[in-house]
Order: C-alpha cells, then sequence, then structure tokens
C-alpha cells in the first residue's frame, strides 16, 4: 500500500506531462490538418483535424471547435456527406467549454448546418440566422467570414455578399493574406450564384493571383472552376477548357468533387451556350442522374434545369421529368431565391403547347420579384424561342430582344451571340452590338423604337408594352433626337442598316399614331 501510495503523485506527473505533450502535438495535427484543406488531399484533411479535436477536447474547446468546423468544409470538398455529418455533430464535443453561450451557439450551429444539409431549411434558419448576426457585429475577418459562409448556404446571397465583402475590407484592412484567398472563393461563388457574372469573375482572378501566391492550390483549383463558369456565358469553348484543365490539375489529385462538379457544369453550360445541346446533355447526364457518378451532393441539383433544357433541346430525355421533381423538391425548401423561375421555366420546356406559355409567363412573374439578370434572361430566350417555333414571330422578337438586352447587361456574349441568331430566325435585321447613336437609347426606347421600325403604330406599341400612348410619343420624340432621323421611315432604315443618322429624309411625325 506505501509503495502505491508514494508512486502516485510521480505518476499524476507522469500523467499531467503526457496530457500536455498531447494536446501539444494536437494543436499541431490541427494546424497540419488546415494546412492540408488548403494545399493537400481533403480526405487527410478531415482525418487529420477529426483527431486533432478528439484528442483536444476540453482541453482547448476553442481549436477542438475550429478544428471540427475545418473537417466539414474538408468533407465537403471531397463531396463526402456522411463525413460532413458526422464533423457537426455536437455530442462529439459534450462540454466544449466557454460558457453556457457558446455551447449553445455551437449546438445551434452544428444542428443548423447539418439541417441545411439533410433539406431542412425551415428548422435551419430559425437557428443559424441568428448566428449570423452575431458573427457580423464586429469588424473581425474570421466572424464576418463565417457569417457569409452561413447565409450563403441558407440563399440569402445578399447577406452572403454584404458579410463576405466586408471581410475581405477586413482581412486587408489587418494584412490577413492568408484568409483573404478563401473569402475571395466564397465572395465570388454568391455574386456567381446571384448572376453576378462580371463581378464574379473580377474577384475570382484577385482570389486567384492571391491563392497562388500565398500557397493555397486548393482554394486556387476553385477559383479556376468559377473561372470557367463564368466564361462559359462570356467566351469561346477554348477559354472555358483552359479553365477547366487549370482546375482539374489540383482537384483529381486532391479529390476536391465540389470543383470537379463545377468544372463539369461549367463545359455543359459553354456547350449549350453555342447552340451545341447534345453535348451539353451528355456531358450533364452523369452529373444529375443518380448514381456513383453523380456530382457533388450539395451542387449537382444545381445544373439539373441545364440538364433538362439541353435534354429538351436534344430531343427530351425521358429522365428529365424525374430529375424536374427532384429539383422542384429542392426548389420548395427555400434554398435558392431564383429557383422558383427555373423549376417554372423547366415545367414550360416539358410541358404539352397547351400548357407551355402559361408556365412562361409564371417563370417570369417569379424573375421579376428576384434579382437574377442572367437567367432572367435565359428564360425570355426560351419563351422566345418557343414563340418563334410556333410561328408567332412578333411576340417571339419582343421576348427575344429582351433576352438581348439582359444578356447585353451581365456581359453573357456567348448568348448573346445566340439571341442574335434567334431574333434573325424570328424575321428581325439584328445589328451587331450598340455601337453610336444607339448606345444612347435606354432599353425601353429601344424596344419602342425597333417596334415602331417594323410598323407598329404608337397606339399598337403602347398596347404591346403595357404603357400608355403618351409614354410612347414621349420616348419616340427622344428616339430621333438621338437618333437625328425625322421620320419614321428614317427610323427604319437606320436600324435596318439601311440608313444613317442625320440623313435627309421627307419629315413625318414622330407622334403619328
Amino acid at each position: 500500500m506505501g509503495e502505491a501510495e508514494s508512486d502516485g503523485p510521480e505518476s499524476g506527473g507522469d500523467s499531467a506531462h503526457q496530457n500536455t505533450m498531447t494536446a501539444e502535438r494536437a494543436r499541431a495535427e490541427a494546424l497540419r490538418g488546415h494546412r492540408l484543406l488548403r494545399a493537400g488531399p481533403v480526405a487527410d484533411a478531415y482525418a487529420c483535424l477529426l483527431l486533432a479535436s478528439a484528442q483536444l477536447g476540453e482541453d482547448d474547446p476553442e481549436v477542438a471547435r475550429d478544428a471540427r468546423v475545418g473537417a466539414a468544409a474538408a468533407a465537403w470538398a471531397a463531396g463526402d456527406r456522411e463525413g460532413y455529418l458526422a464533423a457537426l455533430d455536437p455530442s462529439a464535443l459534450p462540454s466544449p467549454g466557454g460558457g453556457a453561450a457558446v455551447r449553445s451557439d455551437w449546438q445551434d450551429y452544428c444542428a443548423g448546418m447539418r439541417g441545411v444539409m439533410v433539406g431542412e431549411f425551415r428548422s435551419a434558419g430559425p437557428l443559424l440566422r441568428p448566428l449570423i448576426a452575431k458573427f457580423s457585429e464586429g469588424q473581425e475577418a474570421g466572424g464576418l467570414f463565417r457569417a457569409g459562409t452561413i447565409a450563403l448556404l441558407l440563399g440569402d446571397l445578399h447577406e452572403a455578399r454584404q458579410s463576405l465583402g466586408r471581410a475581405l475590407a477586413a482581412a486587408r484592412l489587418n494584412d490577413s493574406s492568408s484568409l483573404i484567398p478563401g473569402v475571395l472563393e466564397y465572395l465570388a461563388y454568391a455574386e456567381l450564384r446571384q448572376g453576378r457574372h462580371l463581378q464574379a469573375r473580377a474577384h475570382a482572378l484577385e482570389g486567384l493571383d492571391a491563392a497562388r501566391q500565398s500557397g493555397q492550390p486548393n482554394v486556387a483549383a476553385h477559383l479556376s472552376a468559377i473561372l470557367a463558369l463564368t466564361a462559359s456565358i462570356a467566351h469561346d469553348l477554348p477559354t472555358v477548357h483552359a479553365h477547366v484543365r487549370a482546375a482539374l490539375e489540383i482537384a483529381h489529385p486532391h479529390s476536391l468533387l465540389h470543383t470537379i462538379t463545377l468544372v463539369e457544369w461549367a463545359e455543359a453550360r459553354a456547350y449549350l451556350g453555342c447552340g451545341k445541346p447534345e453535348q451539353a446533355a451528355a456531358k450533364l447526364a452523369h452529373l444529375v442522374r443518380p448514381g456513383p457518378g453523380r456530382g457533388h451532393f450539395g451542387l449537382w441539383i444545381l445544373a439539373v434545369p441545364c440538364f433538362i433544357e439541353a435534354s429538351v433541346l436534344a430531343g427530351h430525355d425521358p429522365q428529365a421529368v424525374d430529375m424536374l421533381e427532384a429539383y422542384e423538391g429542392w426548389a420548395a425548401m427555400g434554398a435558392d431565391p431564383q429557383a422558383p423561375a427555373l423549376s417554372a421555366r423547366c415545367h414550360a420546356l416539358l410541358a404539352p403547347s397547351d400548357r407551355s406559355e402559361d408556365l412562361y409567363r409564371t417563370a417570369l412573374a417569379h424573375h421579376d420579384a428576384v434579382f437574377g439578370p442572367f437567367e432572367h434572361a435565359r428564360t425570355h430566350l426560351s419563351y422566345g424561342m418557343w414563340l418563334r417555333r410556333r410561328r408567332r414571330p412578333l411576340e417571339a422578337r419582343e421576348q427575344l430582344r429582351e433576352a438581348l438586352v439582359r444578356f447585353e447587361r451581365c456581359g453573357a456574349d456567348t448568348w448573346v451571340r445566340q439571341t442574335r441568331s434567334e431574333l434573325r430566325a424570328a424575321g428581325e435585321a439584328v445589328t451587331v452590338g450598340q455601337s453610336g447613336p444607339l448606345a444612347l437609347l435606354t432599353p425601353q426606347q429601344l424596344r419602342i423604337a425597333r417596334l415602331v421600325a417594323e410598323g407598329a403604330t404608337n397606339r399598337e406599341v403602347a398596347s404591346q408594352l403595357s404603357v400608355s400612348i403618351r409614354t410612347v410619343d414621349y420616348h419616340l420624340r427622344n428616339v430621333f433626337a438621338h437618333l437625328g432621323v425625322r421620320s419614321r421611315v428614317g427610323l427604319a432604315r437606320l436600324l435596318t442598316g439601311g440608313g444613317t443618322p442625320g440623313g435627309q429624309e421627307s419629315p413625318e411625325s414622330p407622334t403619328h399614331p
């Protein structure tokens, strides 16, 4: 007994020393895991971070929690849904320390993020929105970054852009160079989701340069995927393929399934924009259909509208209906403000002709309620194509002109070319770009000028655009002044390429009824 008692203090000292050494090694392992998350195989990062969190436990609850969040990020990058849910299991840290408020926030965060992953947005929102507000209260870049990522997953794209923009400013102010590439990655993705492709491209280019300089190839790969998606609406196929190759050079060896999913979607969308629906449908089929080849568990659903459109244009894939049911269920969760419009557009593409028109109008009404210029333009284009194929050229041209203006505004040059081609097929002589005096016209003035050039009276224009005759008269006078023409005949010649501004025509009142 006495020997055992005398060994006690020494044994206790050894145990304390051992615990200290274990904690130090666990912190080192956590740092290694975070480095791998940015620059190595993400499965290795997941294992490191989860092990470090388990070893630290209550010894360093803050680092343990950060390691769990990092492990969830690694599982997301790898497309490992079960690993993601396991990383954010709140019972894995039964007593995380930091007081009751911190414990409650951690539990809400875990439950909310897990809820998002299983599609329970209505229960996840009340848990996560207070955390967005709490993380956004200060000026600390890390907190703002986390607020932005939560908002992005909830589909609150405006809040995501606001928080991530503030996080970027705070990171720059505090010279947090290691954080800047990741913030730019998420900011560019939020802008991409909202249809702000030009801004997404600018931030992705900046982030790509920062990621390369700071040795974060995984972040660089994802930014290259975002650039591929922005290029898919604005540039030729070789440009898209160049970004895809840059992304896959890292994504394949590091198992970045989220990046691989995005670049495959980008290539398919580029094919669709270039008028190659067969290639687009083939590219997307394995990405969205059930099976081992399906894309990332949290991203494949976003590509379904592209798949349905490509399938219909290529000859209608019977599985498109099943895919639409899946998308409709996801849209009902409220994860994407544009999803109701895209769902209605997909229904219009698949519905019998006697129902399609009402569905297109429903889709456009949904678009009017949310910001999303690129998808809004795509719905006008799809509706215009549908009208043209039913020999309704006047109505088709109205939709196609609207699509053209919207595509031009968001820099979607690939889709601008397709829309001009559809306009020519609908009987309109299309000028290439709006330069010179035409560039001075507002979109409404341009619409009115085109209708008048086609021979419509002011009353007919007013009826078609749902405005008053006085409004048409006002805009038309300004059109004549901007273009330097004096008659409706002169306007028609100018817009069809048969005249020049300031030419001599016989006077005719622009307010001719």
